[in-house]
């Protein structure tokens, strides 16, 4: 199915929002011209063979049969709304900004800062800490090496990288490992979940760059990506291990800030012992995750204040050493003493790469929580405030150690003069206390995001604020994410351990992040391959000199968050290979239209008054599960909906643009398909009534648009209506590469023939027979009146949700790995995920449910 579909660009979605053409041999003519009002052989729904704007020549499933004559039909009564825009409903949810005013932007970036950089802010409360315990102190000479390491990796990783490059992957403001793959996925059909509509494309929010044909290099990688099967799981791994890492960042984030700050209590008070501190932190952890449900822009607003002192302080503090102690650390920006520091310690150094790391975690975050703020407002606060605090920070911290070798356990608090000691350990825990929501919310947004796009069990999704629809809470994941935070504080209570594990997740995102931006830079952004090699060679090649360093040291209890993140791969992997194995069954066992016409228009039972609302994840074809319930209800609703509920690759999906519809079988039964789509960034915060409301009056605006397109139509084709030969007028058509066409006009008489022989009495509406002239316009009019009474009248009657479950199970004959995943983990986590109704929040005596077992 996907391999049928072809991307059409803006280009052609002009042409074909006032008329479908179809591709098709000679002796296909009769079959095209019967299709009626329905949709026809649904494999093929969105896959009509439209003209390619790339090289004038035509998509065709018949490809294969050069030999045949080939023309173009007209599909003339088939409308439907997935070439329009729908109705925008007033009073609907809108997700549009607001303007936003100067003290708006003000406050905005007080909670850049408090959310985005309050990881790396806090950093220098353990780097030096954990880097000599790694590589102690012998001479001022590894002071300037560790610090030279420390400040080149500030401004590789976090400036050069992440502010000047990665920022600008951003997906329509969305970033993430989820939000590159959206990108990705937009540009390339390498998603492996076949429900993509060539119409998708169409959407306002799409902005899809077509690779030009003079970049030969993005060309084939984009057929390459297209083609594998292989590449396509690839990917897919990359971007799951990616997230796993991210979530595994949101557990040792908070484990590590919170029982580093509580430690400078052993500065200040001599009788602290280990012990004390893992209970202050434990009960510092459970503080942070309850005020977590208030919100980002809530607690945003109250902690910017507060990191905004705490990098005062830093550079405050990092001044007044470099005055009093030494000056001189200033020549560690001669990248000269890393080699010096390499060559005095060698393993010893290379250890102490996991400890100088810890200067940039936080980084990912900047670009995870870019869904938060705009790329601007996190570029000019680092810049201009994070960075230079930081590199005073550090600077100070090394001029003090450079006259206090033996200082290097706490190095931080040792530093800090005696007179401020206490103002900053209280700043300082304050600062850890929101340090660790950082990666916490960057982790809600990569889980929503996965969930939209099939890699992630359904959760609940509280949204925070009203006007930023970005800053959600997701409280199964916070409770989680604070059990397995407390797990590694009480298990691993040093903070070098801890600070290892702290290595291991960060720089998995990191990797994963810089392969995903290589892939947009040759397949989107079509730069020089001599930038994009250097990005990869230097970034890549640096992060996994940092991995080899903390996996070297991976068995002194770090191995636990390792795990952590394989386990919750493995979740995602198997939901994803889950609900793919799902559809692609659900595809292949859907109804045939023809069975669906030879039932008639009362589909062989009772129509009963009202709307029947059948949800069901297909976006072609008559599902498996329509057929069960006509089977096991005594009736059903005299108009039918099938409603599926789709996320596109885009953040947004505007409310002009959220409805597809399209007509099933002859109008006489009443049978519509409608899709909703939604972008992962996207707010689905409709009861029923507003959903129903907002379904109900795009489908008139839809039938409406269908009977002026259909009465256009008939305008155009009232001269030639007495003749029997218009089957075999042919007009030429010349494409932009010389080939001459055929095209076969086939009358409406046709379409009605076809539908006047299925027309039967029925409960839900009379039909009268039609003449084979065309009908006036006031029998057009009064048709169309006569239909959306119909309508207004069915949801008078009132709405019922169908809801069809179907789930899956392996089959006898199956691999046991197979039978294990789809029987009992797959199983598992469909059972306790959030079913996809929930956000409509329908009342259980709307509700008919049946469900239905594959066997896969």
């Amino acid at each position: 199915m996907e391999g049928s579909e072809r991307e059409n660009g803006g280009q052609l979605s002009s042409m074909d929002s006032e008329s479908r053409w179809v591709f098709q041999d000679d002796e296909d003519d009769e079959e095209a011209s019967a299709i009626g009002y329905g949709e026809g052989d649904d494999e093929n729904d969105d896959a009509d063979g439209l003209l390619s704007p790339r090289n004038g020549t035509m998509d065709s499933d018949d490809d294969d049969n050069d030999n045949a004559e080939q023309r173009l039909i007209r599909t003339g009564p088939r409308i439907d709304s997935f070439d329009v825009e729908a109705l925008e409903v007033p009073g609907a949810h809108r997700n549009d900004f607001e303007e936003i005013t100067v003290g708006r932007k003000f406050l905005l970036a007080f909670q850049t800062l408090g959310i985005v950089f309050g990881d790396v802010g806090t950093s220098p409360l353990y780097t030096f800490s954990v880097m000599f315990s790694k590589a102690p102190v012998n001479g001022n000479e590894d002071v300037l090496g560790a610090l030279s390491l420390v400040l080149y990796t500030l401004i590789l990783v976090p400036l050069i990288k992440y502010v000047l490059i990665v920022l600008w992957a951003n997906d329509d403001g969305e970033g993430g490992t989820f939000a590159l793959y959206s990108l990705i996925c937009r540009h390339a059909k390498v998603s492996l979940l076949p429900n993509q509509l060539p119409s998708d494309a169409r959407i306002s929010s799409f902005r899809l760059k077509v690779p030009s044909a003079e970049l030969e290099r993005s060309l084939k990688i984009k057929e390459r990506l297209e083609t594998s099967l292989t590449l396509k799981k690839l990917l897919l791994m990359l971007v799951l291990a990616g997230t796993s890492m991210v979530i595994a960042d949101g557990v040792v984030t908070p484990a590590m800030s919170v029982t580093s700050a509580v430690g400078g209590l052993k500065v200040g008070v001599s009788g602290i012992k280990q012990d004390e501190v893992v209970m202050i932190s434990v009960a510092f952890l459970v503080i942070l995750f309850s005020v977590q449900k208030y919100g980002t822009s809530k607690v945003g607003i109250v902690v910017g204040p507060t990191l905004f002192v705490w990098f005062c302080s830093l550079a405050g503090i990092g001044i007044y050493n470099l005055l009093k102690y030494d000056t001189g650390v200033l020549r560690a920006f001669n990248p000269i003493h890393i080699y010096y520091f390499f060559k005095r310690n060698s393993t010893k150094a290379w250890y102490s790469l996991g400890g100088c790391l810890l200067c940039v975690t936080g980084s990912e975050a900047m670009f995870a929580d870019l869904c938060y703020f705009s790329v601007r407002s996190v570029q000019l606060t680092f810049v201009f405030v994070v960075l230079p605090c930081l590199l005073l920070g550090y600077l100070g911290q090394a001029a003090y150690l450079m006259e206090n070798h033996d200082d290097t356990t706490q190095a931080f608090f040792s530093s800090v003069p005696s007179g401020a000691f206490w103002p900053v350990l209280l700043i300082s825990n304050i600062a850890a206390l929101i340090a660790s929501r950082t990666m916490t919310t960057a982790t809600f947004s990569c889980i929503k995001q996965s969930t939209a796009l099939g890699c992630f069990p359904r959760l609940k999704i509280v949204h925070t604020s009203r006007k930023f629809m970005g800053q959600i809470y997701i409280p199964v994941m916070n409770w989680f994410l604070l059990f397995f935070s407390l797990v590694l504080v009480c298990t691993i209570s040093s903070i070098y351990e801890i600070g290892n594990a702290y290595g291991i997740a960060e720089l998995g995102v990191m990797m994963m992040t810089t392969i995903l931006v290589t892939l947009v830079m040759l397949l989107i952004w079509q730069i020089n391959i001599i930038i994009v090699l250097s990005f990869a060679c230097i970034f890549l090649g640096l992060e996994l000199t940092f991995f080899s360093s903390v996996l070297w040291s991976v068995g002194d209890g770090s191995w636990i968050i390792l795990l952590f993140a394989i386990v919750i791969f493995l979740i995602m992997y198997i939901w994803n290979y889950g609900s793919k194995l799902k559809y692609e069954t659900e595809v292949k066992q859907k109804m045939s239209m023809d069975l669906l016409r030879q039932l008639g228009p009362n589909l062989g039972t009772v129509r009963a008054p009202g709307i029947g609302l059948l949800y069901n994840e297909l976006a072609k074809g008559i599902p498996a599960i329509f057929g069960h319930f006509l089977t096991t209800l005594p009736a059903v609703h005299s108009m039918i909906i099938f409603v599926c509920i789709k996320y596109v690759p885009v953040p947004v999906v505007p409310q002009s643009e959220r409805f597809l519809f399209r007509r099933v079988c002859p109008k006489s039964f009443h049978i519509f398909r409608c899709v909703a789509r939604y972008g992962y960034k996207d707010v689905r915060k409709e009861n029923h009534q507003t959903f129903e409301q907002l379904l109900i009056e795009s489908i008139e605006k839809f039938i409406r648009r269908e009977a002026q397109e259909r009465s256009l139509e008939s305008d155009g084709d009232d001269g030639d209506s007495d003749s029997e030969e218009e089957h075999s007028f042919s007009r030429v058509l010349i494409a932009p590469n010389g080939s001459v066409y055929s095209l076969g006009v086939p009358l409406l008489t046709e379409f009605r023939d076809a539908s006047k022989s299925s027309a039967q009495a029925s409960t839900s509406e009379e039909v009268k027979p039609e003449s084979s002239s065309s009908p006036t316009l006031s029998d057009a009019e009064q048709s169309l009146e006569k239909e959306l009474s119909f309508i207004r009248k069915a949801k008078e009657s009132g709405v019922v949700y169908l809801l069809g479950h179907g789930d899956i199970r392996a089959r006898k004959d199956s691999w046991f790995i197979k039978k294990l995943v789809i029987n009992y983990f797959y199983a598992f986590l469909r059972k306790n995920c959030r079913r996809g109704i929930a956000n409509l929040s329908v009342p259980h005596s709307h509700l008919i449910q049946v469900g239905m077992t594959y066997m896969v």
